[in-house]
């Protein structure tokens, strides 16, 4: 049995890595071992589970369902293996959190600090990006998510919400005039922060309806903290979400526009996977949900 273990590690390393050689890098073993034993696993099912190329590995249909079996069988046996060894039953051991980039350097860190002040057996990955992220693939413990949620599997524990505002500076309006509407913004000089809206057309609403508004995107980034810089230097509108301006507009340094136009506003939760929750993400879940809300309170 702890044969086939082996071999079912092998196997999502490999798939992971996206090829047999790094792979074999991966778990600091020959290439023609991890070969091999791919081989052996595939003859022993008595049907071919991965497809080789030079441009790597890909699944075949048996191989997808194989693979998705062996990450939960493989969980559980992690799962077992704390279990003895205490993890259930006190905080210790390393979670692995993510959380997008600027709610993590604005909300999620001082929450996390603190924690490990108040837990010093638990250690923590956090890791900050704004690419959407599979927890089970990835081995997540918890994760922030921003958006409506679409995984029902996921515990979740909602920690308010935010919006999707419209900002320019002071500067940039006087000299250039303020949008009434959102049409209004076709005269004007915007900055597209690529990850929440398309660079060249942005939506709001207008009661029921949505209205889509095509844009000259003036500069275009992929990261927030860059379009604010940009849109309080003057250079132009740009659209973010709420507390990644809060600061800003409460010191006046941004304005918001066209307030009555804004879509729904997005939910924020904590994220965390079901099954048998160890102890120090029990821990931290609990810890943590509170004092996110209460952050979060004051960005509106």
């Amino acid at each position: 049995m702890s044969d086939r273990l082996a071999a079912m590690s092998l196997l999502v390393a490999a798939v992971d890595a996206g090829s047999l050689s790094a792979a074999a890098r991966r778990v600091s073993m020959p290439l023609a071992t991890v070969s091999r034993r791919v081989a052996e696993l595939e003859e022993e099912l008595g049907t071919q589970i991965v497809q080789r190329s030079p441009r790597g590995l890909s699944l075949t249909e048996p191989g997808e369902a194989y693979l998705a079996a062996c990450r939960s069988i493989l969980e559980q046996v992690g799962e077992a293996e704390r279990m003895v060894a205490g993890e259930f039953r006190e905080p210790k051991g390393l979670l692995n959190i993510t959380a997008p980039i600027c709610f993590g350097r604005i909300h999620v860190l001082g929450v996390v600090t603190d924690f490990l002040r108040d837990h010093p057996a638990v250690d923590v990955r956090l890791e900050q990006t704004d690419r959407p992220i599979n927890l089970g693939e990835e081995h997540i413990d918890a994760a922030v998510r921003i958006g409506n949620l679409t995984d029902s599997s996921l515990r979740a524990r909602r920690l308010g919400e935010v919006r999707k505002v419209v900002v320019a500076s002071p500067g940039y309006l006087e000299a250039r005039g303020v949008p009434e509407t959102p049409e209004d913004l076709a005269g004007h000089d915007c900055l597209s922060f690529e990850t929440i809206m398309r660079s060249g057309r942005w939506t709001f609403t207008d009661g029921a309806a949505e209205r889509h508004v095509r844009v000259r995107s003036r500069l275009s980034m992929n990261a927030a903290d860059t379009a604010i810089l940009a849109a309080e230097a003057g250079l132009g509108i740009t659209r973010v979400l709420s507390y990644q301006v809060a600061p800003l507009v409460k010191a006046g340094a941004l304005r918001i526009l066209l307030e009555d136009f804004e879509p729904p506003r997005w939910p924020v939760h904590l994220l965390y996977r079901g099954g048998v929750v160890p102890q120090k993400l029990r821990a931290f879940v609990d810890y943590a949900a509170p004092r996110l809300r209460d952050s979060m309170a004051g960005t509106w």
